[in-house]
């Protein structure tokens, strides 16, 4: 079975194959988008104090809800949960998921910064979710240069501004520019292991309606 990738909005994701449902972030109604009626058998928050970016509650099926660093396996879905640094002693969790064989990186909304440090685990992704808006987080220009570090068979931008996001945020366009890339958006990103690009490829998706 295939990695399928949903995006609905913000820093929130369906992440699904054979072993299970991941959603991370539940995106909340106020931020502009719409979660729908949705399952999962795991939620990820990745700043379990800041409702602005996920609530739990929002996701039926009796999910797993992992907010604190470890390495978990929930059925078939490893979770590595690496916590990452923000001011003023608060902390953002990134996770890694590996589904289908595939190794899924979400970062949540890191801090922006100069060159910020990288966990080994970031060594070998193969997918990564990464803010790009500024804002709370990163830049254009710092995304770019996280991506390049990182070095994923694919990227997938979140956290930046859409016709419902209501956070201010940068536009999707600063990102591509910086990146040379102008792919068409599509409704989710399924792939295998072995049909990544051996190129790194931008995938732009758009947030679902519920």
């Amino acid at each position: 079975m295939a990695l399928e990738i949903s995006w609905f909005g913000r820093t929130s994701f369906r992440l699904r194959g054979r072993q299970g449902t991941v959603i991370t972030d539940p995106v909340p109604a106020d931020s502009g988008y719409k979660l729908g009626k949705v399952t999962a058998d795991v939620v990820t928050l990745s700043q379990k104090d800041e409702p602005a970016y996920g609530n739990a509650s929002l996701v039926g099926g009796d999910p797993r809800v992992l907010d604190a660093p470890g390495e978990y396996e929930v059925g078939g879905v490893l979770v590595t949960a690496i916590p990452l640094p923000l001011p003023e002693g608060r902390r953002n969790m990134a996770y890694l998921f590996e589904i289908e064989g595939i190794r899924i990186c979400q970062l949540g909304a890191i801090a922006p910064g100069e060159k910020p440090s990288l966990p080994e685990e970031l060594e070998d992704v193969d997918v990564l979710l990464m803010p790009v808006g500024d804002g709370p987080t990163l830049t254009a220009e710092q995304a770019a240069d996280l991506m390049t570090r990182i070095d994923p068979s694919v990227i997938i931008p979140m956290l930046y501004k859409t016709e419902q996001e209501r956070m201010e945020l940068d536009s999707l366009d600063r990102f591509l520019s910086e990146t040379g890339s102008k792919p068409e958006p599509q409704a989710k990103f399924t792939t295998t292991k072995a049909g990544l690009p051996s190129a790194l490829t931008v995938v732009v998706l758009q947030p679902r309606t519920g």
